[in-house]
């Protein structure tokens, strides 16, 4: 259960490093970018878990739920993207 609970908090982490490396204008805010970056982190870790890609902890685990919430922050704002005006 404390795995879990520390995998949130690092996900928060990460929503704000892939904001970092997301460039543009975001449709949501830094709730929607938190949420993200823990989804991705959780979803990493599930991954990782089952299939044995990532190891359980470590740098590589990292990039790969930086990876997860970069890839979900492009697509929610593909799906959320406000018009521009010109």
């Amino acid at each position: 259960m404390m795995h879990w609970i520390i995998v949130f908090i690092i996900g928060l982490i990460i929503g704000v490093l892939a904001k970092l490396l997301v460039p543009g204008p975001d449709s949501g805010g830094i709730i929607v970018t938190a949420l993200l970056g823990i989804a991705g982190s959780l979803i990493a870790t599930y991954v990782s878990e089952r299939w044995g890609l990532l190891p359980l902890t470590g740098w590589k685990h990292f990039v790969g739920s930086v990876g997860g919430a970069v890839i979900l922050l492009l697509i929610y704002n593909a799906i959320f993207a406000r018009p521009r005006r010109l």
